[in-house]
């Protein structure tokens, strides 16, 4: 007998995904609320299994770091956090579905790991869209360029034209 978990519309996941030193982490209450549990447990959870959690999978943010999220909030509701937080990225977050076994954690485990690669196909796009338009830049240069090169010739060709004395005509005189 299967329940049927409700899953959470993914714009509010995409907007607890941050990048933070070049890489794209969740941090460690946002994913506690995604999985309706406490953030204290989760972090229990992940403690007990720390060899799972190597440093590219979770580290903990540095007092600028949370700063500098903290201030990307007009409102905080970060309340009184005692500890700095820790973020996971995509593998720490994949981690998480064997350390919490809920159902409600497996599912939406599945669904953030799915945002994630959707982000990095997104990221994908973006880049070759960008070589494609450099590509085209440099075909729009290199066609100017030949451009202002038949103008030269032309002009080149104008002066000859002009520099040319005026033949003698031959032929009879009236």
């Amino acid at each position: 007998m299967s329940t049927e978990i409700s899953l959470i519309p993914d714009d509010v996941v995409i907007n607890k995904i941050y990048f933070i030193r070049n890489q794209k982490v969740m941090l460690d209450r946002d994913l506690a609320e995604l999985y309706s549990v406490e953030t204290k447990r989760l972090n229990e959870q992940v403690k007990r299994n720390l060899s799972r959690f190597p440093e590219d999978f979770m580290f903990q943010l540095s007092e600028i770091e949370f700063q500098n999220l903290k201030s990307q909030f007009a409102t905080s509701s970060w309340g009184g956090i005692r500890k700095l937080p820790y973020v996971f990225t995509e593998h720490g977050v994949l981690m998480l579905s064997s350390v919490l076994n809920s159902e409600k954690a497996i599912q939406t485990n599945i669904q953030i790991i799915r945002i994630f690669t959707k982000i990095r196909q997104m990221l994908v796009d973006t880049t070759e869209l960008s070589l494609d338009v450099e590509k085209i830049k440099k075909k729009i240069d290199n066609q100017g360029k030949n451009i202002e090169l038949v103008f030269q010739y032309l002009d080149e060709l104008l002066e000859k034209k002009d520099t040319k004395k005026e033949r003698e005509k031959i032929g009879y005189k009236k």
